[in-house]
């Protein structure tokens, strides 16, 4: 087992940089009667299944000795084929984490990727309780997420009070995701409705007061500094790797796409923490695991249709490069003059050799749809100018001038401001952008952007060659 021993140091001298306090002073003489807790933790798996297995063997192993609670911080969804693309959409992975045994599982902005009519098939399939504090479901099909939930552990109770992030949208309150999937849910920032839950630990008649959160780790460093309500925070959103506190308050989150395993063992004397010691698990390192989940995992994995060859890369491209094969086989299938694409849609490299529908789908997740808009060069500059939006792009060179933009065709002639083009990209940049994109003047085609790049490959060219190419512009 690998435990990274540097991450505290890293972590505080963040914190420093963003004049928050940090402490690692947990230490405390055990007495008679104190009570104990190991939390497990992990937060955006984005569909990965396969160390799955290793934390079953991992939190089994600690449940026969103490008190034990598995925790999810949120993204579960929108990252392997395999989940987002199974005739359930998202299934594969509930399944598994109701075999894993999670307790609990904050709300993701990935989480309504697939629609709420789909979430809340995946809820109600869930043998694990989900909490969201600052989301109404009222004017939609979605079931009402608990704002917090309260669990007997041992001896103990145990209070988590869930929060999801909701930087989706300039001038709008929505998570980081389609916003027409999310067209008949409200939401509000989380600062906005903290304190109306200061008091809940002891409504609850908690032992410990959780804030099981999904909004990256500078608002959970605020949370510590400004709202200190909680025993400990348990995060995700941003990645990062975290095993640090602020004001002697635990602020954790273990990474991504289920590489760590967090592990947060705490001794609770009077309803308080007086003891922690954290331990973030490099599962990649980690070599047993629970033989049953590790079959069906890999039954879930044997999904040929995910196999089949679909074209060739002449070398490994990294996410700008794929920014313009992305964007040119939009361009090309859906023969247009130019496309553009958001880079925080494409999610993974392609390596050099075979490519597969698997790999495309790992590269595309989102099930976007292709569509279509005519705009002028005028109106394109314009949006450039006034989104500050970066994107790549094919079809078209833009150069920034001045104050303004000047615009290029292949062949290196300037296009005039009133001359009609048309743009093929995903859906979600003119939900995002809809003050420049009317859904009224959209030609949506039939497929996703994964099933049209997939359809280039096979129809127009199985290549993939665009080694050293960047053509992502902001303005």
């Amino acid at each position: 087992m690998k435990v990274l021993k540097y991450s505290l140091r890293i972590t505080c001298g963040l914190l420093i940089a963003l004049n928050v306090s940090c402490s690692n002073d947990n230490s405390s003489s055990a007495v008679e009667g104190d009570q104990h807790l190991t939390i497990f933790f992990t937060n955006d798996m984005h569909g990965q299944l396969d160390n799955f297995a290793k934390i079953k063997h991992i939190v089994d192993a600690k449940r026969e000795l103490t008190n034990v609670l598995l925790l999810s911080a949120g993204d579960i969804f929108s990252g392997n084929p395999i989940v987002d693309q199974y005739s359930e959409k998202g299934f594969p992975i509930i399944d598994i984490m109701n075999r894993t045994g999670y307790d609990v599982s904050v709300i993701g902005n990935h989480e309504f990727d697939y629609g709420v009519s789909i979430l809340n098939d995946r809820i109600n399939q869930a043998e694990f309780r989900w909490v969201c504090a600052n989301v109404d479901a009222s004017g939609s099909s979605l079931v009402q997420p608990d704002p917090f939930t309260t669990l007997t552990v041992g001896n103990l109770t145990v209070t988590l009070l869930g929060l999801v992030e909701t930087n989706g949208k300039p001038n709008d309150v929505i998570p980081s995701t389609h916003p027409w999937r999310v067209a008949d849910l409200t939401f509000q920032r989380f600062d906005d409705i903290i304190t109306d839950y200061q008091n809940l630990k002891d409504a609850e008649g908690a032992d410990l007061y959780l804030a099981l959160t999904h909004l990256g780790s500078f608002s959970d460093f605020s949370i510590a500094n400004n709202y200190p309500y909680f025993d400990a925070i348990i995060g995700g959103h941003s990645n990062d790797l975290n095993d640090g506190a602020i004001k002697g308050i635990p602020v954790v989150m273990a990474g991504n796409r289920l590489s760590h395993l967090g592990k947060m063992e705490l001794t609770i004397r009077n309803r308080e923490i007086i003891a922690y010691d954290i331990t973030l698990i490099d599962l990649n390192e980690y070599d047993e695991e629970d033989q049953e989940l590790a079959n069906t995992i890999a039954e879930y994995n044997n999904a040929p249709e995910f196999a089949e060859v679909v074209g060739f890369s002449n070398s490994h491209h990294n996410r700008n490069e794929l920014g313009c094969f992305y964007t040119t086989a939009l361009k090309e299938y859906m023969q247009v003059d130019l496309s553009f694409q958001n880079g925080g849609g494409i999610r993974a490299d392609i390596d050099q050799g075979d490519v597969t529908r698997h790999e495309i789908f790992n590269m595309d997740p989102f099930n976007n749809g292709s569509v279509a808009f005519t705009m002028t060069a005028r109106e394109i500059k314009d949006f450039f100018i006034e989104t500050g939006a970066g994107l790549h792009v094919s079809g078209v060179s833009l150069v920034r001038s001045g104050n303004d933009i000047q615009i290029f065709d292949e062949n290196g002639n300037e296009i005039s401001d009133n001359v009609n083009l048309t743009i093929g990209t995903n859906d979600f940049i003119p939900s995002i952008y809809d003050t420049h994109f009317s859904f009224e003047d959209a030609d949506i085609r039939e497929l996703t952007t994964a099933e049209s790049i997939i359809q280039y490959l096979k129809t127009i060219n199985n290549t993939v060659d665009h080694e050293s190419c960047n053509r992502f512009f902001r303005y």
